[in-house]
């Protein structure tokens, strides 16, 4: 079957697609989210589970949101309702996209706020801010840095512009050649960091913390975390990865790109572990300290007299979450300006500026009222990112007839066992999960 009315700019090359998907997934949800989740989770025994969900939901859920984006050629919202029309199936399937691209807008409203203190705590990393901090020094620096809303609004504007920027030059001149420059670029700042992080930090214990699991800490709630964290940071379930699927060529190899990206992102979570808790152990914070462990116990060991070029070393982590973040926000925002673009007529610019102008002013309302990042994060998280990964496996297994994908993985074992999954596997695993997880968490 011939692809649905498809958009016109395509990536550009096959590693611009690579770097680009890698960037979208490899993000704060990696350095931010992932070591407090695991620190609060059970360390080893979170990571176990977390890789398994990867596995079993992340990696079917992606190759679907690919599988649909290329077949439609479509923005989320509209490639689903024209797929669903496409299989005489009703058009109210399009809610599905609905509650994807909610997904990403929402989590980009405190995304945008988090990039902003990145960019805060870079200069002071850099000329030695931290030195000396103590746990109450550090929190105080903290609340005083985020509590200067005149800079963090500077930063929040900043950050949004160079997205806007970058998102109005297109797919191939904007968002390829931005994440062809950061990524490099990230993964030799990433190696370097953890290369310092297991010379001076304390790696024996990181290593048991983060490879020796404990079981007896489980719960369902653990189990819904590591589907969130997993979903966060591979990128399913807000379908920024079928907007991005719009643009593929046909000689890319869907499930070989997948399987690239989410090992890729699984990795880099990993390494990004081995880069904070070395640090975290060896200077004495809390690994279950929340998620003031990035921007409050961190700064303690970057300022401690014990740790060589603290300043420099400080400076290029926190710069290397803000290349993190970048890649990563642009992909969520693209959801929104490629639907503005293609369903109301309006250009790239245009759709930039709008959805950017939107942004800041949600997001300075969180800068005035921090307290409701939790919420937003945990919301997103633990319900919609989940819920949306399991209606796009119910939507591409069940309502999808066989044929219409499989021009897109090809046929054969892959294809079977991603039809597998996406019907008798994603489905009621993530279904209990969400049950039990959120009767735990919440009630």
């Amino acid at each position: 079957m011939a692809a649905i009315g498809r958009k016109t700019d395509t990536w550009g090359s096959r590693f611009g697609f690579i770097m680009a998907a890698v960037g979208s997934s490899v993000g704060l949800g990696n350095f931010w989210r992932f070591p407090f989740t695991a620190g609060e989770n059970g360390g080893g025994a979170f990571i176990v589970i977390y890789l398994a969900c990867v596995v079993l939901f992340g990696l079917p859920v992606l190759m679907a949101e690919y599988g649909m984006g290329r077949k439609s050629g479509m923005s989320a919202v509209e490639g689903i309702h024209s797929l669903a029309r496409a299989e005489s199936k009703s058009a109210n399937w399009g809610f599905v996209g609905w509650v994807g691209s909610l997904a990403a807008f929402f989590i980009l409203t405190f995304y945008m706020v988090i990039s902003a203190w990145v960019i805060a705590f870079i200069p002071q990393a850099f000329s030695g801010g931290f030195s000396g901090f103590t746990a109450e020094s550090s929190g105080a620096n903290f609340g005083e840095t985020i509590g200067n809303r005149g800079m963090i609004l500077a930063c929040l504007f900043g950050f949004i512009a160079v997205n806007v920027i970058i998102l109005a030059r297109g797919v191939k001149g904007g968002i390829e050649r931005a994440a062809s420059i950061l990524m490099p670029l990230f993964f030799i700042l990433l190696l370097g960091i953890v290369g310092f992080a297991l010379t001076n930090g304390d790696a024996a214990q990181a290593a048991a913390f983060l490879l020796q699991p404990d079981f007896s800490k489980v719960t369902f709630g653990t189990f819904l975390a590591a589907v969130g964290q997993a979903f966060f940071s591979i990128g399913v379930g807000s379908c920024l990865m079928i907007t991005y699927g719009a643009y593929l060529s046909r000689d890319t190899d869907i499930p070989r790109s997948s399987a690239i990206v989410a090992s890729a992102d699984t990795m880099v979570a990993l390494i990004a572990g081995f880069a904070i808790f070395p640090i975290v152990f060896a200077f004495g914070a809390d690994p279950a300290g929340g998620p003031s462990l990035f921007f409050v116990s961190l700064p303690i060991a970057f300022g401690s007299e014990a740790m060589p070029m603290g300043n420099l070393i400080g400076g290029a982590f926190f710069t290397l979450a803000l290349f993190a973040a970048l890649t990563s926000s642009i992909s969520l925002m693209e959801v929104g300006v490629s639907w503005l673009e293609e369903r109301q007529g309006v250009n790239r610019w245009g759709a930039a500026l709008g959805v950017g102008f939107v942004l800041f002013m949600i997001g300075a309302g969180y800068v005035y009222s921090v307290d409701y990042i939790d919420f937003a994060d945990n919301i997103t998280g633990t319900i919609m990112l989940p819920l949306c990964g399991l209606l796009v496996a119910v939507f591409s297994g069940w309502v999808l007839s066989r044929d219409m994908l499989t021009s897109e993985f090809g046929e054969g074992t892959v294809m079977n066992l991603w039809r597998f999954a996406v019907r008798w596997v994603v489905p009621p695993a993530i279904g209990i999960i969400l049950i039990f997880g959120v009767m735990d968490k919440y009630f």
